[in-house]
């Protein structure tokens, strides 16, 4: 007759220990190995194999460990752990450390039954990993089945690697250049949206017709929008027609995905306002219909919004749980490692007389061009314009550039319409900080009005080309003597360019010019967004090949690069070789580089500009300048309209046909022409700066108190450790398994390891994880600090392959004494220290709770683990029991003395037979730990009432004793009432 087991209970089976869970039937059990993950869940049938009831065995005193042991073996429990007891059932299973303020929107969201929020904090701070941790909690919790996530082609890539790598989610691509092969393994009638449970989505893609209406009717119930602020359009018309029209599509399909009212809906922007209210309306409409026409100048308008939004600037985190945030003392404070300024400069450079002949030339080309358009229709006039626009901006970047330029027809040559015209001309002169159109706008505009460039121009063209290199191109010699600066002061730059022909100029004529150290490569829209990525990180590999600390890496890239991709571990400093129209998209390219993860407290940046080619001066004057005094006064970047940055540019080409090179700014800005223009522009910009300012005090983050944040962070830290601990104890697991551990002194926190030396057991293990080869091989084996992470590489956190199988290890061996080779964690030792003052003891013990989680989509039975170190004073009938933190500081205890075998054997014995007096205790303090446990759940969950309902933890007992550690004082001292020594 089979035993009926019930939930929690351990069992031994197949050669191991398992959990029983909630899902298991009398004559099926679903197990999970003890302290595994739900990923090693098991089914077994009683009636066809052998399943007994599991006793854990008490420690044995004749198995004693160092003074390490403890904290070995409880660091190698805490790892395998992957079901938490407390109310964030993912942060066990994620392979990143968030950052305290991170956790401010993941609490915003648990007090919501359905999720809805707008996270615009400051760019670099870390909005993709924050809406990671509300997914995984969402999808762990089963409060979500499905997710999509709807951003930029140009970033799908770094999503899907983001998502994997630190989160456990792989999503598929769902993109123009992968449907045909994903629509392939559909079935008749089936969805791809059905198929895939996750998914990355281009927004480009998803507006077309078919597609969109597949979506719509097969979206998922969690829902990720990235750069939201490109998907609703103002109310006016004011935008280019391109622009907004796309912007149109995307906002329809938003609103329809927003309508159901039970989806879960992420809006990420660092920019929600872009200077306009209606845009910014439009967006909270998407969140809650109700916030698009709420009344924000209202204290209970502010607060309705509060619960839904959440903005944050660098200064707000940099410094966060601190008695300045409401907290007692500084206990809990966490500094984020932002770089504290950029380091900005200005270089002008002065163009030789070839090029400056040539640029005249091409300027008088213009003004004739331009002038005999205008007595030829409106049409007419607006591709002349727009061909004129492409020629001196190409003629100012590079001569390759300028020669491509000079050769190739005009886009807008093709319109038939001056409308026609304006809309395929315009994304030449915008620079518009609109990252949806970055893509392919780094190739070299067209100037030719026809297929056959005229002579005049073909002139052009080949004087343009005999400019090339540092003798006749003196912004090429004056980027050479910056980048050598820059590398010599230990700097790893970004060379951003505005055009495909001057990058590979770039790269072409640097190679070999900036020393024999120095790697250089290329990157543009001529590659893919995932080929983008591959030569970056090939880049990257060339530089860390040679181990030499004096390699420099120099990235030349176009703006294809400017938004979204990460790029802070591997370079800081940005060169700005072309000067963009809209110093939004400096703000861009810059924020690559300086954002949460960069190495250096400071970058540097460096704007290059003609100082006599009659363009940048002006540029910079008027639009980088009144930016830069914005920035400085609010702390914060506001973003320049397409449109004023549009109205600059055109008076500054306007005046560079009428009055060439030599023109004075002044008269420029004396023109009566373009007096009212500049006032309305400067108007609207300090307008829009005043409304920025005001709306980051007004919507300030208030719905979470730090006190709140700091209580959860306490509890995470103790139930799960930190980064830390894991670098730790795997350094220390390693060296005690005899394997060859080399760290670097460049203070990164990598180091390698040859597990040749190792147990076998252990090499078997790693071999599963890394490859048979690199460990048969005896290779060594990378440890980063970073989750990102090569093949035959691990990262140093707790959910990594690699690590695990140390843990595992380290625990499986502590379990059993007659395991081969060296054991570096024990369940017993005696330590003689001058930490203590009177005999005191430590256990590690292990709690099992039943835990009933309500969600919308019904109850979920679900059995956790959490490991816990209590400590008492004296004898264990008449112990006096110490609290948490002084049982913890313990593990730090040294041996100060050596300590008689037998004497230690005779004192975990008498530690060992006290255990039956000590039950009473465990069980109390499961508990307690249960009602703690109860409370941190509707704590986290308080503002809704029917997500707690039925809520309840309740302990399995017994409790597991895995470890009993004795440390002796080093001195004997009397004995006193209550305690022995």
């Amino acid at each position: 007759m089979s035993l009926t087991y019930t939930a929690g209970s351990l069992v031994a089976a197949r050669g191991r220990e398992w959990v029983v869970l909630p899902e298991s039937a009398a004559d099926m059990l679903v197990l999970r190995p003890l302290g595994g993950s739900e990923d090693d869940i098991a089914a077994v049938f009683p009636a066809f194999e052998d399943v007994r009831p599991a006793e854990f065995a008490a420690p044995s005193a004749a198995d004693l460990g160092d003074q390490r042991a403890a904290g070995l073996l409880r660091t190698a429990l805490r790892i395998g752990f992957r079901s938490g007891a407390g109310p964030f059932r993912s942060l066990a299973s994620i392979a990143v450390e968030p950052r305290a303020y991170q956790l401010v929107p993941l609490l915003m969201a648990l007090r919501q039954r359905t999720v809805r929020l707008l996270i615009s904090d400051d760019v670099g701070i870390g909005k993709t990993v924050e809406a990671g941790l509300i997914a995984k909690e969402l999808l762990a919790q089963g409060e979500a089945t499905r997710l999509a996530v709807l951003c930029s082609p140009a970033l799908a890539e770094q999503w899907q690697g983001e998502l994997r790598e630190k989160f456990g989610i792989d999503a598929e691509l769902v993109l123009a250049s992968t449907v045909s092969r994903l629509e392939r393994g559909l079935e008749l009638g089936q969805s791809l949206f059905d198929k895939h449970q996750f998914t990355i989505i281009s927004t480009d893609f998803i507006k077309s017709t078919r597609h969109r209406e597949d979506f719509v009717r097969h979206c998922p119930d969690l829902v990720i929008v990235d750069e939201a602020h490109t998907c609703v359009a103002a109310d006016d018309t004011t935008q280019g027609a391109a622009s907004s029209a796309s912007n149109q599509l995307r906002y329809e399909l938003l609103r329809r995905v927003s309508a159901d009212a039970d989806r879960h809906l992420l809006l990420l922007t660092a920019t929600p306002h872009s200077g306009k209210e209606s845009a910014f309306r439009n967006l909270l409409g998407l969140v809650r219909p109700e916030l698009a026409t709420v009344d924000l100048e209202s204290a209970a308008g502010r607060a309705k919004l509060a619960e839904h939004f959440v903005a944050r600037k660098r200064a707000d985190v940099r410094e966060y749980l601190t008695k300045e945030d409401g907290l007692a003392d500084d206990s809990l404070v966490e500094r984020t490692a932002f770089p504290s300024d950029r380091w900005t400069k200005d270089e002008k450079y002065r163009l030789t007389p070839a090029y400056r002949a040539l640029l005249d030339d091409a300027i008088a080309y213009a003004r004739d061009r331009v002038q005999a358009a205008d007595a030829q229709g409106r049409r007419e006039a607006r591709i002349a314009w727009w061909s004129v626009i492409a020629l001196l901006r190409s003629m100012v970047s590079s001569p390759a550039a300028a020669a491509q330029t000079l050769k190739t027809r005009s886009e807008s040559a093709t319109a038939r319409t001056a409308h026609e015209a304006d809309v395929l001309g315009a994304p030449v002169a915008s620079d518009s900080a609109e990252n949806d159109r970055l893509e392919g706008m780094d190739v070299a505009p067209g100037a030719a009005e026809s297929e056959d460039a005229g002579a005049r121009l073909l002139d052009l063209a080949q004087r343009a080309a005999q400019l090339v290199g540092p003798a006749e191109d003196a912004k090429l010699k004056a980027l050479t003597g910056h980048l050598k600066k820059l590398i010599t002061e230990g700097y790893h730059p970004i060379v951003f360019c505005r055009y495909i022909p001057t990058a590979e100029y770039l790269a072409e004529q640097l190679e070999g010019k900036l020393g024999k150290k120095t790697k250089i490569a290329a990157v543009t829209g001529t590659l893919s967004p995932q080929q983008r990525l591959e030569r970056i990180e090939q880049l990257a590999a060339e530089a860390a090949e040679d181990g030499d600390p004096a390699v420099r890496r120099v990235l030349i890239a176009t703006d294809c690069l400017s938004e979204g991709v990460n790029l802070q571990h591997h370079f800081d400093a940005v060169v700005h070789y072309d000067l963009a129209w809209n110093p939004t998209r400096h703000d861009q390219r810059e924020g690559r580089v300086d954002r949460y993860g960069q190495k250096r407290d400071q970058v540097r940046v460096i704007t290059m500009f003609g100082e006599d080619n009659g363009i940048d001066g002006k540029v910079l004057e008027v639009l980088f300048q009144k930016h830069r005094q914005i920035k400085k006064d609010l702390g914060i970047s506001v973003s320049v309209p397409d449109e004023t940055a549009s109205g600059v540019t055109d008076a500054v080409v306007e005046w560079l046909l009428l009055h060439g090179r030599q023109g004075s700014q002044e008269s420029l800005f004396e023109m009566d022409t373009h007096q009212e223009s500049f006032e309305r522009i400067e108007r609207e910009w300090s307008s829009a700066a005043e409304r920025e300012k005001t709306s980051r005090s007004k919507y300030a983050q208030r719905a979470i108190h730090p006190e709140e944040v700091a209580r959860e962070v306490a509890a995470v830290r103790a139930a799960l450790g930190g980064a830390d601990e894991v670098r730790g104890f795997t350094l220390e697991a390693l060296r005690d398994l005899e394997a060859l551990v080399l760290e670097p002194r460049d203070g990164d926190g990598d180091f390698t390891a040859q597990a040749g030396g190792a147990p076998a057991g252990l090499r078997d293990a790693l071999a599963a994880t890394l490859g048979g080869r690199l460990i048969e091989e005896d290779r060594p084996i990378p440890f980063r600090t970073t989750p990102a992470i090569g093949r035959g590489e691990a990262a140093l956190v707790r959910t990594d392959p690699a690590i695990g199988a140390i843990a595992a290890y380290v625990l499986d061996s502590a379990l059993d004494a007659n395991t081969p080779g060296p054991r570096p964690a024990r369940r017993c030792g005696v330590v003689t220290t001058d930490a203590v003052g009177i005999r005191t003891t430590l256990l590690l013990v292990r709690y099992r709770f039943h835990l009933t989680l309500p969600s919308r989509t019904g109850e979920r039975q679900v059995v956790a683990e959490d490991a816990r170190l209590l400590a008492y004073e004296g004898m264990p009938a008449r112990a006096r029991w110490l609290d948490d933190d002084a049982a913890t500081a313990l593990l730090a205890a040294r041996a100060s003395a050596n300590t008689h075998e037998q004497h230690a054997r005779n004192q975990i014995t008498r530690a060992l037979d006290g255990l039956p007096d000590l039950s009473a205790h465990l069980t109390e303090y499961g508990t307690r730990l249960a009602a703690e446990l109860d409370a941190s759940h509707r704590r986290v969950r308080k503002a809704n009432e029917e997500i707690v309902r039925g809520l309840k933890v309740v302990p399995q007992e017994p409790a597991d004793v895995l470890g009993v550690y004795v440390y002796l004082p080093q001195q004997p001292v009397p004995l006193s009432s209550g305690a022995e020594a």
